[in-house]
This record gives structure tokens, sequence and C-alpha cells, in this order.
């Protein structure tokens, strides 16, 4: 079976709207089951206190800003290359999630960053090209909405988007290049621990949960 069958908006739609129940009631279950195990099942921590508990908050938000930015750019080329249509729309939907993902990464972060920085901001590496990243997703929703002619609108904004690539990979990679003041990746998949254990299980939750939020809103 073709995935390009999907590309025909009722197949996707009927695909969709048998998704979308157990969706939301996964990411509801998850959600509950990750915030209070979050807040009340794990110790605070020896340097930070209670204030590390916005990691359950800041770290899926932060991947969700990344990722979201990087479905669209996916999804704008496929759209602009093979002129299917559902795939603009997946994009132009993805936006404000995303944009919604990256302000609650960029508020989380500055909570966390004043007691522990001494600042609620920096103009470091990755949180310059996370607030860049902000700008792109508020000029792709902007230019979906002042373009009246929808097919003129899905190109233009669709080649915003991918040039705003560059700065979701430096959200992501920043730390690989430059030193930032921000901490590496609190999860990876070189050796070595970088997060207690009493923290990466609830977090590995809130990141499912996050994620299965995303879909649902997204096929809303």
């Amino acid at each position: 079976m073709s995935i390009w069958r999907y590309a025909n908006p009722l197949e996707f739609m009927r695909l969709t709207g048998r998704l979308l129940t157990p969706l939301w009631a996964a990411a509801g279950v998850l959600l509950a089951v990750g915030l209070v195990w979050a807040l009340f099942g794990t110790p605070d921590d020896y340097k930070q206190g209670s204030t590390v508990k916005i990691l359950f908050i800041h770290v899926p938000a932060a991947m969700l800003a990344i990722n979201t930015y990087a479905i669209m750019a996916i999804a704008s080329a496929v759209g602009i290359i093979r002129r299917h249509h559902v795939s603009f729309l997946v994009a132009k939907a993805a936006a404000p999630i995303g944009l919604a993902f990256t302000a609650i990464a960029l508020i989380t972060g500055a909570v966390w960053g004043q007691p522990m920085w001494g600042t609620w901001w920096v103009w470091d590496a990755r949180l310059t090209a996370m607030l860049i990243m902000f700008f792109f997703y508020l000029g792709y929703i902007a230019l979906w909405a002042t373009i009246d002619e929808p097919e003129k609108a899905a190109d233009l904004s669709g080649v915003l988007c991918l040039v705003g690539v560059i700065f979701a990979f430096l959200s992501r990679y920043a730390v690989n290049f430059w030193a930032t003041l921000h901490q590496g990746a609190s999860l990876s998949v070189a050796e070595g621990q970088r997060i207690d254990d009493a923290f990466r299980t609830p977090l590995y939750i809130m990141m499912v949960a996050f994620y299965l939020l995303f879909v649902a809103l997204l096929l809303v």
C-alpha cells in the first residue's frame, strides 16, 4: 500500500478520524502519570533543588519545538516537489503547535536559567537560534495569513520554512559546535549516563505524552 494514497484528503481524513480518540486518551493518561510522578515521585536535585523539575516540561517542549519545525520542512519540501496539498496542510497545521512549544521552551528555559545562571536570558548560541526559530514560526504563520491565493501561499511559506531549517539545526546542535552556557543534551544515545535514573523514566513518559499530544493536535 502506497503512502501517497493519503495525499487524497478523503483517505487522509478517514484514517485520522479513527486515530484521534485513542491518541487523546493515551496523551491524557501519560500526561497525568508523568506530571504526578515528576512533581511528587522524584527527589530534589542536590544542586538545583526543586527547580530541576522544570526539565519535565522544558525538555519535551524544546525537543518538539525543533522536531515540529523539521516535520514542517519535510512536509513543505514534499509539497513543493510532489505537489501534494495535504503535505502543505500538514506543515500549516503544525506551525501554531510548534510555535506554542517553542514559546513554552523559551519561557521555561528562562525560569530555569534565572536561579541557575543568575539571569533570565543570555545571547547564547542555542538560545539565540531557538529565538530566531520562534520568529520563523511567526513569519510562516503570517505569510499563510496574508496571501489570499492558497497555492501561492503554500509555495512561498514552504520556501520560508526551508530557509529557517538552519536555525532548527543550530537549536539542536549548537552546544556541539560552540562553548555555550546551555548544558548539553539531557538524553543521548552516546555512552555515559547524563541523567539520574530517578528522573529518566518520568522524563521518558512526559516525552511520549508530548509527542502524542502533538500528533492529536496536528490531526485536529
